[in-house]
């Protein structure tokens, strides 16, 4: 078979509604920690989550958008009585930058322009509003007044990182902004609001680093920033130029950052206790961090008032459900999905068991992530594990039957030590299969049973490995990347994707192959950019998959090497099982995706 086979069937990926996506988008994305629905689920991990009850506080909210892909990039103005922010249209699905008036219901839409708008940011004064823009060839930082008026680009550059939060200095002189890409290197730029002259101020090096979030502290001389790469924290440097101060050493994700008035602080939205975003405190003077009173339901970014004394942030509303569809048996036939699995929050990972006659799920119903099981039809529904996860800690994921369906493998997190587990189908104690891997993902079995592939990056890269199912020496399968594995139904053949590393994730990594007992590594096809398996399964003819980041729902003929559409879905589907029979498919849904901007009016921080 050739190292590039290509299927007869083509598709065009990449762009929405006639704007195409910016290479930086999937950066972004990856700093945010959302990718359609492979990172909508994630999504909801980082953002649906129970923290203790704050103290009692005013919350409001000001305004709501029809999707889940960005944050809102919620910015105060100077005198903390409007914000600016960007959002979807309701009919266009364009991404424009709105202001509303604190108490005022509606909001002023100050940019239509086809292309995406993004990461508002107010000059001092409070009279002009810097932005983004990115695609249709006008990609670069303008400026527009806050009460609406003609737009002025102030630097025209397709490698400023679009999505990246900006800062306009306190003194109306400078922005911060963030570059990457060819012609500019990846770092810290500052550039002069009247000269428009340009200066590179950090640049991140090794591999791949991005600084992200930029803030100038109050008095405008010291920058503040998340560097991510080689760690994941905060550091500061002087404006005036110098060595960086690392002032967290959690490596922990952090999805935002804000200076306290005095400038004694450092607030930030971070992970560094587990899974689950909480508001913390560091010193700018170093120390250690300490926890701040967090909202319910705060979602991946936040902004406080120049005063200290507001707090919006963004509240999602999301809940997935698992939904069955019937392969269609003759060309041109159709069936519409039905909702097999459904409850509050999430239901997702949905796995047939060999049989055919039960589901194993991932599912949130109890308060936390585990495993449960149902009758095909979605009756009878039966928690498995129960590992009482801490608040903080990462969820249950990727259930897979044994051949004899008498055991599901699945990846945990408990205590922040991931690692691949096995628990009986009846319920039970589930033995812990791996051990010492900084990180695993995606268990499946051999058919014979004697193996579980799993991917692991212990050696620093992902790549697809195999450990006995009651635990000892695991064995390294793919030589040249690998992350998610399935055997072919004859045993002979392990089908696989690999890990996309930013900033690639736009670039399908395919279907590759290799011999159960090790051989060349063989691309299959090139449609398939998904991991683990969030977007496809395999059968003895070939894989239905989602294509790209679309919702339809495809299949490719190993033999014909033709791509057929089998469904296209409204909304968005993600995570996907056939039935052993070859007649049903379940997928997850997204059925409600909404976020909301929520202001607390008393915030406290001291």
């Amino acid at each position: 078979m050739d190292d590039d086979p290509k299927p007869t069937a083509v598709k065009t990926v990449g762009a929405r509604h006639g704007v195409p996506v910016p290479a930086r988008w999937p950066i972004a994305l990856a700093v945010s920690a959302v990718l359609l629905i492979g990172g909508a689920i994630g999504y909801r991990h980082l953002c649906l989550f129970q923290n203790p009850p704050a103290p009692a506080t005013r919350v409001v909210r000001l305004a709501s958008c029809p999707d889940i892909l960005h944050s809102f990039n919620t910015r105060f103005s100077p005198d903390g009585n409007r914000i600016a922010f960007q959002r979807f249209g309701d009919k266009d699905y364009n991404e424009d930058i709105y202001v509303k008036q604190i108490g005022e219901e509606k909001a002023l839409r100050l940019t239509t322009d086809p292309a995406w708008d993004e990461a508002p940011t107010w000059s001092p004064d409070g009279r002009f509003i810097a932005f983004h823009r990115s695609g249709n060839g006008k990609d670069g930082i303008y400026v527009i007044p806050a009460l609406g008026g003609p737009e002025r680009k102030l630097l025209a550059s397709k490698h400023v990182f679009a999505d990246a939060p900006m800062d306009w200095s306190p003194d109306g002189k400078y922005l911060a902004y963030v570059a990457t890409g060819p012609g500019q290197s990846s770092g810290i730029h500052l550039l002069a609001v009247d000269t428009l002259t340009d200066k590179r101020l950090l640049t991140a090096t090794g591999g791949y680093v991005t600084d992200y979030f930029p803030r100038f502290s109050p008095d405008g001389q010291t920058l503040a920033f998340v560097r991510f790469g080689e760690v994941r924290d905060i550091l500061l440097v002087r404006v005036a130029g110098g060595e960086p101060k690392r002032l967290t050493f959690d490596d922990a994700m952090i999805w935002g950052l804000d200076w306290t008035p005095d400038e004694a602080y450092i607030i930030f939205l971070s992970d560094r206790q587990g899974r689950k975003p909480r508001l913390w405190k560091v010193s700018t003077s170093g120390g250690q961090p300490e926890p701040l009173p967090t909202p319910q339901d705060l979602g991946y970014e936040f902004s406080i008032s120049h005063d200290g004394h507001k707090l919006a942030f963004t509240q999602p509303e999301y809940n997935v459900n698992i939904w069955r569809y019937e392969i269609p048996t003759k060309a041109g036939q159709s069936s519409a999905p039905t909702k097999l699995i459904g409850a509050a929050d999430y239901n997702a990972s949905a796995q047939f068991s060999p049989d055919g006659k039960r589901v194993a799920f991932l599912s949130s119903r109890s308060g936390n992530d585990e495993i449960w099981v149902c009758d095909r039809d979605g009756s009878n529904p039966r928690q498995l594990t129960s590992f009482h996860l801490s608040p903080d800690a990462p969820p249950d994921a990727d259930p897979h039957w044994s051949p004899d369906g008498r055991e599901i493998a699945f990846k945990a997190s408990p205590e922040n030590h991931a690692a691949i587990y096995v628990v009986s189908a009846e319920g039970g104690q589930p033995r812990r299969v791996t051990t010492d891997d900084p990180e695993v993902r995606a268990p499946s079995w051999s058919r014979d049973g004697k193996w579980i592939y799993f991917g692991s990056k212990r050696t620093g890269a992902w790549q697809v490995w195999k450990v006995p199912p009651h635990g000892g020496r695991a064995v390294q399968v793919t030589k040249k990347g690998g992350f998610a594995a399935v055997e072919s139904p004859d045993g002979r053949t392990l089908y696989y994707t690999k890990k996309q590393q930013p900033p690639e994730y736009l670039k399908p990594k395919g279907l590759w192959k290799v011999p159960v007992e090790g051989g060349k590594e063989t691309l299959v096809f090139k449609g398939l950019g998904a991991e683990g398996f969030e977007r496809w399964d395999l059968t003895g003819e070939g894989i239905y998959f989602f294509y790209g980041y679309t919702n339809d729902i495809d299949f490719f003929n190993f033999a014909t090497r033709k791509i057929t559409q089998i469904a296209k879905l409204e909304k968005k589907g993600g995570p996907l099982a056939v039935s052993p029979d070859g007649r049903w498919i379940l997928f997850s849904q997204v059925d409600v995706d909404m976020s909301h901007i929520m202001l607390v009016e008393d915030f406290r921080w001291q």
